[in-house]
């Protein structure tokens, strides 16, 4: 079973967001990078498929040269080669975005049985690529699934709707987007991590149509954490402690 897994690189945001001087980016300097949470759900289920059914499993990722890094920690875990579109770091809007892939899905040899998604990305969470992707390729598309199965030609996912679960069963070839609970996502080990400096990684020029939306600039919401909160000394701050959890509803 041929499955390709779609990844974006995002900053680990886990500090206070600074932008740029011209308010066009993130100031980047201190930030790690990774990959989004529900994307690593998809890379995690490509691997146990390929290891269930056979085949292999490709990533593909549009972003700069340094996003062969996220490739490498991929590949790590059992992917068996990467396709990089190269950018020079600028984002894409996600029509072209979706564009590039598709040209790119296109191009390959490659006749790909599943290709998966995350359910959104980390930064932007648009929640569309994935759908326009599968509209240009033609393709059925599950979305938001928690439960995975593939069998007899088919792919049957199972979506959480409030208290229930909703089930879908879509043809193969399709696309699945997942979402974090599908699965654990395993560790690089450090074999998988030499095993991966030796696995292809296909550095492509980004294609397909250029962007038609326009950044004006960005915005970092205010902060409603107000820190912390002295309510006294000793005893004498007993008093205003039991009326804020009355506040909360504690008591």
């Amino acid at each position: 079973m041929e499955i390709l897994a779609c990844i974006k690189r995002v900053p680990i945001t886990g500090s206070q967001l600074i932008l740029t001087p011209d308010n066009q980016a993130l100031q980047t300097d201190n930030m790690g990078y990774g990959i989004s949470p529900h994307e690593e759900n998809a890379v995690e289920a490509g691997v146990q498929l390929t290891e269930q059914i056979g085949g292999q499993l490709t990533l593909l990722t549009l972003g700069p040269t340094d996003a062969e890094e996220q490739l490498r920690a991929s590949l790590a875990v059992g992917a068996a080669r990467a396709i990089l579109l190269e950018t020079d770091g600028n984002d894409w809007d996600p029509q072209a975005t979706a564009n590039a892939l598709v040209e790119a899905i296109k191009a390959e040899p490659t006749k790909f049985d599943m290709i998966i998604f995350g359910a959104e990305s980390a930064d932007s969470a648009g929640y569309q690529i994935h759908i326009r992707v599968a509209h240009a390729l033609g393709m059925p598309i599950i979305t938001n699934v928690k439960a995975m199965k593939v069998e007899g030609g088919k792919v049957r996912g199972e979506r959480v709707v409030g208290t229930q679960r909703e089930v879908y069963e879509a043809p193969l070839p399709a696309i699945v987007t997942v979402r974090d609970g599908l699965n654990v996502p395993r560790y690089p080990s450090v074999p998988g991590r030499m095993q991966a400096r030796k696995k292809p990684v296909d550095i492509k020029a980004a294609g397909g149509a250029a962007p038609k939306l326009e950044k004006l600039k960005l915005t970092v919401v205010p902060s409603k954490d107000t820190g912390a909160e002295i309510l006294g000394n000793g005893a004498d701050a007993v008093p205003a402690l039991v009326e804020k959890f009355k506040q909360i509803g504690v008591l």
